[in-house]
This record gives structure tokens, C-alpha cells and sequence, in this order.
């Protein structure tokens, strides 16, 4: 079952003495994973450490990460302020060493068995999934309040925990169970397990967030919604492909456009630095120096890159047998050609 978020205080929290209570958990865990087998999900094992550590708070971390008064959930600073970093981090602060125990040995139950049957890459964008939806629907429903009314105390109240994530977690687990439960007594069916435990923790625990564990359990209902909406397919691990698609179009466009280039050659000048080729070989109107590849105009005989006569002569022949020249072309004749290119 997962516990209360908070009491709901202005100023400040007061922890609870340690109960000795993190041992236990330990030995749950290592149980639990005793149990998997070779199957062991990274995911659940990670999250159930990253709660863990922040609630301890060992070495260097209780100078790096932020105090509980700093982060916890509140409505009010959110949205005046855009203090999102409440938004973000108040799931994984717990109150006291009971709290961070009932969360963590929920998680761990649920954990395991979504991750083993989804997949670790599925279960990890469902957590992330559920943790936004549970958070941005609880600050919906608080802002909403006092636009109706007078509902200072839910927009005013300070939050912590995992608790939201966990009812959302519920939720996607029990979906299409066909189970009973027992729930204090009551044998109830599973898919309304969350519902039943939403009252229940509300009346024997009054100071808990009755906000945040119904937005959790709504998390639940709008994530199962998009994955119908998606036949079944996981709509947040499709929003990110998406997103990486986009992202990265523009480098793969650029990438074909070197590739074209490079495979048609370098244009420069009247002629072009291509593959290396025969020097008889044209196209439109061109020919390959067999030295330097670079194509030159079928009206001259000599490379305007490296001054190589052209293999066949044909042309040079034809003129300088009407110019009665020798066939080959002087130095300064070559040097004159040279200019007159680069003058252009």
C-alpha cells in the first residue's frame, strides 16, 4: 500500500525518529530478487536505490542534493513562481523512515511485476510517463479547486513521496485483472483496488494528500487511455522516436547531401575534379584527364588543371593540321591558356 504524501503544513516538516524499519526493507529486496532469478529488473532496483539514497542523504550527497523544504510539492509555489523543481523531485523525498518503508516495499511488489512482463525500456517511460501525468493532473485539480471555490488548503499544501506514481502503478496493474483482492477485510475486484484504497487511506490516515493519490490513480486512466488510443503500442516510447527523428533529420539530410556530392564530384570551373577514369571517357562535352581526373572542355586537347595532353589527339591533330603547328602547344601558349581560365 502505498502511504500519505504529506500533512498538509505551511512551514517546514517534522521528520519522525527512525524506526529501524530500513533493515527490514533491505531484507524484502533481497528476497524479492532472490526470488527473480536471472530475471532481476534494473529499472525497480534503481528507483528503489535513488529513494533510498535521497531520503539517507550519505557523504557528499546531503551537502548536493536540495532539503525536503526545498522540493516538496506545492501548488502554490509551482504555479506562481514556476518553481518546477517541486514538480520534479518531490516523488522521491519520503517524510520519515515509516513512509520511505511502505512506499518502497509497495514499489517493490509492483515494480517487479510490471517490468518483468513489459520489459525494463517500456516500464522505465511508463514510470516516467506516470510521474508527470500524476504531478501535472494534481496541480490541475488543485489550481481548479480555487478557481470554484475556496480550496486554499489543497493549493496551499505541501506534498512529498512516491505515493502518486504508485496508485498510477495500481492502476496499469489491475487494468485487466479479472482477481480479487482483499483490502482490509473487504474482498473487492483488482481493477478497483485503487479506488477502494484512496478512501481507506484517507479515512484512517486524514492527514495524507487526497489530492495527489487521485491524481495518480487518474495518471493511471489517461496512460492506459493513449496506449488504446495507440493499439496497445507504448505512446511515450513513440513520442520520444519521434522526437530523436526530428531532431536528427537535419544531420541526416546533410549527410545525403555529401554523399550526393560526392558521388557526382566537385563542380569548379568549366570542368570538374571527378573519380579517376579513362581520359577518353566524356560526358557532356567533356573529358577526364587520366593524370588528375579533373574534366576539361572537348575544345581544348591540353588539362587546364596539370597541362597533361589528352590521350587521344584527334582534335589537336585536326588543328594543327589546317594550322600546320606541330600538335603540341608551346609553354607560353600553355601559360597564356592558364590566365585566360582564371581571369574569367
Amino acid at each position: 500500500m502505498g502511504s500519505g504524501m504529506s500533512r498538509p503544513r505551511r512551514r517546514g516538516f517534522g521528520l519522525e525518529a527512525s524506526r529501524g524499519m530500513l533493515p527490514l526493507l533491505a531484507l524484502q529486496v533481497l528476497m524479492e530478487y532472490g526470488r527473480a532469478g536471472a530475471t532481476r529488473p534494473p529499472v525497480t532496483a534503481a528507483l528503489l536505490a535513488a529513494n533510498t539514497l535521497i531520503y539517507l542523504r550519505p557523504g557528499a550527497l546531503h551537502e548536493v542534493l536540495p532539503s525536503l523544504n526545498r522540493v516538496a510539492f506545492n501548488p502554490h509555489l509551482i504555479i506562481q513562481y514556476g518553481d518546477w523543481v517541486r514538480f520534479f523531485l518531490s516523488p522521491f523525498y519520503h517524510l520519515s523512515e515509516s513512509h520511505l518503508f511502505y512506499n518502497m516495499t509497495s514499489l517493490l511488489w509492483k515494480g517487479i511485476h510490471l517490468e518483468t512482463s513489459m520489459g525494463s525500456v517500456e516500464f522505465a517511460s511508463m514510470v516516467a510517463a506516470l510521474l508527470g501525468l500524476s504531478q501535472g493532473i494534481t496541480l490541475l485539480l488543485s489550481k481548479g479547486l480555487v478557481l470554484l471555490g475556496d480550496y486554499t488548503a489543497y493549493y496551499d499544501q505541501y506534498a512529498a513521496g512516491f505515493s502518486g506514481v504508485l496508485f498510477a502503478m495500481k492502476v496499469v496493474l489491475n487494468a485487466w485483472s479479472d482477481d480479487f483482492v482483499y483490502l482490509h477485510g473487504m474482498v473487492i475486484p483488482a481493477k478497483y483496488a485503487a479506488w477502494a484504497e484512496l478512501i481507506l487511506i484517507q479515512v484512517f490516515i486524514p492527514g495524507t494528500s487526497f489530492l495527489g493519490h487521485l491524481g495518480g490513480i487518474l495518471a493511471g486512466l489517461v496512460y492506459l487511455w493513449l496506449k488504446r488510443s495507440f493499439n496497445g503500442t507504448d505512446p511515450f516510447t513513440l513520442l520520444i522516436e519521434s522526437i530523436t527523428k526530428v531532431v536528427t533529420w537535419p544531420l541526416k539530410f546533410a549527410h545525403r547531401l555529401l554523399r550526393s556530392a560526392r558521388s557526382q564530384g566537385r563542380i569548379t570551373g568549366r570542368g570538374r575534379v571527378g573519380r579517376r577514369a579513362s581520359a577518353t571517357e566524356t560526358s557532356r562535352g567533356l573529358w577526364r584527364c587520366s593524370a588528375c581526373t579533373y574534366d576539361n572542355s572537348i575544345a581544348t586537347d591540353i588539362c587546364e588543371m596539370c597541362s597533361t595532353a589528352r590521350e587521344n589527339h584527334s582534335f589537336s591533330r585536326r588543328q594543327n593540321h589546317h594550322a600546320g603547328g606541330s600538335g603540341e602547344p608551346s609553354v607560353d601558349e600553355i601559360r597564356r591558356r592558364r590566365l585566360q581560365r582564371f581571369d574569367r
